[in-house]
């Protein structure tokens, strides 16, 4: 029988293994947005990059690509996995950020913006990319307007876990249930981390994605003097809820 012990804080090698566990393995976005920088004229910037799956994923076929993010310890795994591409990090706080550059493309993926607490801080995100955004530039952002709740406690199935091994050691994350809230949803997920040994420990991890609908941020935009531009979808998958992605210029 495996021994089972409380998760202790992770070491920094292990937040970049759960982001990658978690993260890492979405792709259904990545088409849309080599479409959009492929026809962009300048510089990419992508908000919340983590360790870098779409920014690899577009500097490897070209394009210079700023990331940002507000964990230096995921930037610095990025910069890891870029050398020879034409990627430059920056940790900063999205809501107020000032790196001198303008950029032809700015992307929020996988419903980022969501993750910010209200509206005051996703009006402050949108005046900050605002003024980082090249004349005719585009933003584009990613987000999820209904999800479907779900308690695997009632007896539904849970959805497959994420899994990833690495260096012997298997990570899994499940997702258990998606409860609503009066102006959120809130993901919970199962984190089980087995060393080669058979050492398993458990952790329970929850995420808060405010609600939001494209015309709610579309509006928030215009405060911002930010313009609708076509609305573009990214399909749901069998592991992935599909996303809205608002697209705004000046």
């Amino acid at each position: 029988m495996n021994a089972e012990a409380p998760q202790r804080d992770a070491p920094a090698d292990e937040a970049i293994l759960w982001h990658d566990v978690e993260c890492g393995a979405y792709t259904a976005d990545l088409p849309l947005w080599r479409e959009l920088a492929g026809q962009s004229a300048g510089a990419v910037l992508d908000v919340g990059a983590g360790t870098g799956r779409v920014t690899l994923d577009l500097a490897a076929r070209g394009h210079e690509v700023t990331a940002l993010d507000l964990d230096p310890v995921l930037l610095a795994e990025l910069g890891r996995r870029a050398r020879g591409l034409p990627v430059r990090t920056v940790v900063a706080d999205a809501r107020d950020f000032a790196i001198g550059t303008r950029f032809a493309l700015i992307l929020v993926p996988m419903q980022t913006v969501q993750l910010l607490a209200d509206a005051e801080e996703r009006r402050a995100l949108l005046r900050c990319v605002r003024q980082h955004l090249a004349p005719a530039g585009r933003i584009a952002l990613a987000i999820t307007e209904t999800l479907e709740t779900y308690d695997t406690e009632d007896g539904l199935i849970s959805p497959l876990p994420d899994m990833l091994e690495r260096d012997g050691v298997v990570y899994s994350s499940i997702p258990t249930a998606i409860r609503e809230r009066p102006d959120s949803f809130l993901l919970e997920r199962r984190r089980e981390r087995i060393t080669a040994s058979g050492v398993r420990t458990v952790a329970c991890d929850q995420v808060r994605i405010a609600r939001l609908t494209a015309a709610q941020l579309e509006a928030e935009a215009a405060e911002a003097f930010l313009g609708r531009l076509e609305r573009r979808k990214i399909d749901a998958t069998s592991d992935h809820v599909g996303s809205t992605v608002v697209m705004l210029g000046e």
